[in-house]
């Protein structure tokens, strides 16, 4: 999922740090044949002290990796206004510093002051979507899930104004910060909670 925070690392001892690296997935496609695509710096910093440059050479490295709380200290989570949005007709938006180990699964949104609550529909990766918004200030809430457990949480303020901007970013005034638990607690602990890449 968009949005999740995993740490990889790579597997070749003789190259690669022990610590890796922690990521945010920020888009998904099914026709790559990777797990992971980062950016140079963050491959480089799965290095061992100097051998950053021997590492990017190969490419292409086997890794290992599993999901961890995102962290944002000091940050609410946010919403973005897709830049696909057009005032007052469609709007879709994107939930940014999203914290935890969560997962939104699903969003409605209502004009401030209603409870007329209309149901939003992922349209693609962490977008989520609408035609014919309630008019006027807007105000979110959505479905949290954090391994098996889910919950309901509301943005109650006025989150969007009522002349919402495509491209503009606003405050949802809350952060998530619940962890996935593990049926077996001994996983977060050793190396067996890591995934390879096939």
């Amino acid at each position: 999922g968009c949005s999740a925070c995993y740490q990889i690392r790579c597997t070749d001892p003789k190259l690669c740090n022990k610590s890796g690296a922690t990521i945010v997935v920020a888009d998904f496609t099914q026709n790559n044949q990777t797990d992971f695509v980062v950016s140079r710096s963050t491959f480089s910093s799965l290095a061992i002290a100097k051998k950053g440059p021997r590492l990017l050479k190969s490419g292409i490295i086997d890794i290992e990796y599993k999901r961890v709380p995102c962290e944002y200290k000091g940050q609410n989570m946010v919403v973005k206004v897709d830049q696909s949005s057009q005032y007052p007709y469609y709007l879709a938006v994107q939930f940014l510093y999203q914290g935890g180990q969560t997962e939104i699964v699903n969003v409605d949104v209502a004009q401030v002051g209603t409870s007329e609550w209309h149901y939003m529909t992922r349209n693609h990766g962490a977008v989520w979507d609408i035609e014919k918004p309630p008019v006027g200030a807007l105000q979110f809430r959505f479905v949290v899930t954090s391994g098996y457990d889910g919950k309901w949480l509301w943005a109650k303020k006025s989150v969007l104004p009522s002349d919402w901007k495509s491209g503009g970013v606003y405050d949802t005034g809350i952060q998530i910060s619940d962890v996935a638990r593990d049926i077996c607690n001994a996983c977060d602990d050793n190396d067996s909670a890591w995934a390879e890449s096939p």
